[in-house]
């Protein structure tokens, strides 16, 4: 049985390099790319997340979603996982490469079992067709990461050991660095984000509900020993900007009306300054790049039991218009379940949604009003993570 389980991986990955070459062939020159992690090992069943029966190979996503309409262009294989924020990619800010985490893996032991894992995984976005650069080490639960606007660093939040990792880059090779400790196993550091100066960076740890400061001096990146307090559970957290950081705050799985809050980066010392309920379970935050909107995936009961008093076949996507600290509800639409991430079009026009259990990407157009869908694209693997370069 395990002979025919792994020749069937073998078939599928093949067959995922080969759409790789095939996609590539007609990749646009200035195409607007968003890259996915794809997780082929969970499924919700019930409101219970398990292990699928017959696992498939995790993948990453090369797709055009220029002006709103969504295009394959290349998969290639690599751990990926739907435990952990949905910003488990990080995008090169040139495109040329993208870091994917994979936080979770079939347990060895019990192939209905998952355990942390720690893979890094360096993709070259430029090469034809796409591929791993290098499969590196984090942490366990190596979860969120980011690169910062010179490229000249990534950190990776490692839910299950309580660290982040810091590593080196120079062009596409990436070094560790070290590992900087910010508290216990449980103390889960999910998504960490650079400020625009990249001078400070931010570390959601929704295991004890705070966020953490990191101070970077060039190479040298500490614990600052100052916490923020946002909401219960801080998990997905975004600074698109230079004046606001948005963090979604999750709650305690109580389907309770759960909370986005506003960092405001300008005041001295940094500080949470707003928080307004959305529903239940801001899975994803985004801000839009011209600064003026924040998008969030709400769970709104769709991971649930279907016997759930809480339970709702659908997820939402929400758009909140950014005022200086204030936010304001501008729009919504319906989305799938157990959605996860988002991403915007550099224009700020576009914004495109994942989602687990169709395994689906949606995009819609955004006119500072109304969101409209204008495409979906089905893909072979569940997505779970997602990134563009960034601003």
């Amino acid at each position: 049985m395990r002979a025919a389980y792994h020749t069937r991986l073998c078939r599928v990955a093949s067959t995922v390099v080969a759409s790789a070459v095939a996609g590539l062939a007609n990749f646009p020159v200035h195409a607007e790319i968003l890259v996915t992690a794809n997780d082929g090992k969970m499924v919700l069943e019930n409101g219970n997340a398990v292990v699928r029966k017959q696992p498939l190979p995790d993948t990453v996503s090369v797709i055009d979603f220029t002006d709103g309409a969504l295009k394959l262009l290349a998969e290639v294989p690599a751990p990926a996982s739907v435990v952990g924020p949905p910003p488990s990619v990080a995008v090169a800010p040139d495109g040329s490469f993208a870091l994917v985490t994979g936080a979770m893996k079939v347990d060895p032991a019990d192939a209905t079992k998952t355990v942390p894992d720690d893979k890094l995984s360096v993709i070259d976005l430029k090469s034809s067709p796409p591929k791993v650069l290098a499969t590196l080490q984090a942490g366990a639960g190596a979860a969120g990461v980011s690169i910062n606007r010179t490229a000249t660093l990534a950190l990776v939040a490692n839910r299950s050991e309580g660290t982040v990792s810091v590593f080196t880059i120079n062009g596409n090779t990436l070094t560790a660095a070290g590992k900087i400790q910010l508290g216990d196993a449980k103390s889960g550091p999910s998504h960490v984000v650079f400020s625009h100066d990249g001078a400070t960076a931010l570390v959601t740890r929704d295991g004890d509900s705070r966020t953490s400061l990191l101070t970077v001096d060039g190479n040298k990146v500490e614990y600052a020993k100052r916490d923020l307090y946002s909401g219960v559970r801080p998990y997905d957290i975004d600074l698109t900007g230079s004046a606001t950081a948005i963090i979604g705050n999750v709650g305690a799985s109580g389907s309770d009306a759960d909370t986005i809050s506003v960092i405001d980066m300008n005041a001295r010392p940094i500080r949470v300054v707003t928080t307004i309920s959305v529903g239940q379970t801001p899975e994803g935050v985004k801000m839009s790049p011209d600064g003026h909107y924040v998008a969030v995936t709400v769970m709104n009961g769709s991971n649930k039991p279907s016997a759930s008093p809480f339970f709702n076949d659908f997820g939402l996507l929400k758009v909140y218009k950014i005022s200086g600290t204030e936010l304001a509800p501008v729009a919504d639409a319906k989305i799938g379940r157990w959605c996860q991430g988002m991403v915007w079009s550099t224009d700020s026009k576009f914004v495109v949604a994942q989602c687990m259990v169709e395994s689906e990407l949606i995009a819609f157009s955004f006119d500072g009003k109304a969101l409209t869908r204008t495409s979906t694209l089905k893909m072979q693997v569940s997505p779970a993570g997602i990134r563009t370069a960034e601003p």
